[in-house]
């Protein structure tokens, strides 16, 4: 198709990059030794191989339980209190910016959800009235 470069479909799912494949290919064998190596150099007190054992045994949390209780969100205009709860929390150190972030997300999404519901049952009663949805 002219003007159209690469592949428009884009990479198949499931398939591999080139070079992760070689990687792979060349330490197929060697990952125990590997593995014993890095042990024994983070028991010498290389902090380097330190940190790469600690993050294979506890790799770093990406999400965790947020102990926050929003406002109770009823209408989509509520999400004005969940807002302003959320900013106090920060403000007083309670939430980090990137916790509050996140469940500002939340928030939004669930403002969407109820202005769609109200919406629709706007709609039906409007019908209801002209005796459209019969």
């Amino acid at each position: 198709m002219p003007g159209q470069s690469g592949n428009p479909n884009g990479r198949p799912k499931g398939s591999r990059n080139k070079t992760t494949l070689a990687i792979e290919k060349l330490l197929d064998g060697e990952a125990e030794e590997i593995t014993r190596k890095a042990i024994d150099l983070a028991k010498g007190g290389d902090m380097g191989a330190i940190r790469i054992c600690l993050d294979r045994l506890a790799p770093p949390r990406k999400d965790r339980h947020i102990e926050f209780v929003l406002p109770k969100m009823q209408k989509a205009s509520d999400a004005s209190d969940a807002s302003a709860a959320l900013v106090e929390a920060v403000s007083v150190g309670e939430l980090t910016p990137s916790e509050a972030g996140e469940l500002m997300k939340v928030v939004e999404s669930y403002a969407r959800t109820l202005q769609a519901c109200d919406f629709e049952a706007r709609l039906e009663r409007l019908e209801n009235q002209k005796g459209i949805g019969r």
